[in-house]
């Protein structure tokens, strides 16, 4: 079945980016000239997803206004004849069919996932988790969904993690298929040392079949006493099996504060309007440093 839809859960609290996050959301925090979650529905855009819900909670209606159209905003660029100004405003606008849902409650990404059933219909979603980035010549999203649509099983988003880091993450257990591509039987979230399966983890991007809900439904508290998306897809993996797909793009943390910089300088370094410019300018200032 191809996939055709997505969620987002941005409902996070993004209380490692404080005091940044404590009036804008953490997904609004600009990459140069536009918002973290704005390169997400993007990605999700141009691998094929056709409608997306995005999750979000108490505070975070400016994430609903960025991708909504402003009547007087939209009359004065037109107005002002601000082709390309107008063009930058209405792209978001533009990416896909989106829904919004908020979390009442906080009780974590499982919980969160919950709240898209009715939105799923019985189809799989794609998830994109709202604190990760993904940029790549081909879309994060696009790489699951093939391997969804081939070996139809979900999908876990991989990439390996040094050992030191593993208890932040989850460890895979995963035998290769193929190339860049496996078969996960078992996972853990936040091993302690000595879990571990491997040092693959899940970093940001998922595609899970509609079972996920049910499962979801009677998915106990784990750990953080909240509801983990890991420990349902645990049981996935240890009944009908996952399917992992080392994505080729570069992963950036949003709610982590070098992660947020790492994807501002790395994109500026890029980017079409101030890359030769911003380019010069570092290689200029590192001429300085220590």
């Amino acid at each position: 079945m191809k996939v055709r839809k997505a969620v987002i859960p941005a409902a996070g609290f993004g209380t490692r980016m404080l005091p940044a996050t404590k009036a804008i959301p953490k997904e609004l925090l600009p990459i140069v000239d536009k918002p973290a979650i704005q390169y997400i529905v993007e990605e999700a855009a141009a691998s094929g997803i056709e409608e997306i819900l995005i999750i979000t909670s108490r505070g975070k209606s400016a994430i609903e206004d960025h991708f909504d159209r402003h009547a007087e905003l939209e009359e004065r660029l037109i107005a002002g004849k601000k082709e390309k100004e107008l063009k930058a405003y209405l792209d978001p606008c533009n990416l896909a069919k989106i829904t919004f849902v908020r979390q009442q409650e906080v009780k974590g990404l499982g919980h969160a996932i919950s709240y898209a059933r009715g939105f799923a219909a019985g189809e799989p979603i794609a998830v994109l988790y709202g604190d990760d980035v993904i940029m790549g010549d081909v879309p994060a999203t696009k790489e699951l969904c093939e391997a969804y649509e081939k070996y139809g099983k979900g999908v876990c988003g991989l990439k390996e993690v040094p050992t030191e880091q593993l208890s932040r993450y989850c460890s895979m257990k995963a035998e290769k298929l193929e190339e860049g591509l496996y078969s996960v039987t078992d996972m853990i979230e936040k091993p302690k040392k000595g879990e571990e399966f491997t040092n693959l983890s899940i970093l940001g991007r998922v595609v899970l079949p509609p079972e996920i809900f049910d499962i979801l439904d009677v998915t106990p508290p784990g750990a953080g006493g909240e509801i983990q998306l890991t420990d349902a897809m645990k049981v996935l993996a240890n009944t009908v099996g996952m399917t992992g797909v080392i994505f080729s793009g570069t992963r950036y943390d949003m709610g982590n504060k070098l992660g947020v910089m790492q994807a501002a300088v790395e994109t500026a370094v890029n980017h079409g309007e101030i890359g030769n410019e911003f380019k010069a300018y570092l290689k200029e200032f590192v001429k300085n440093l220590d």
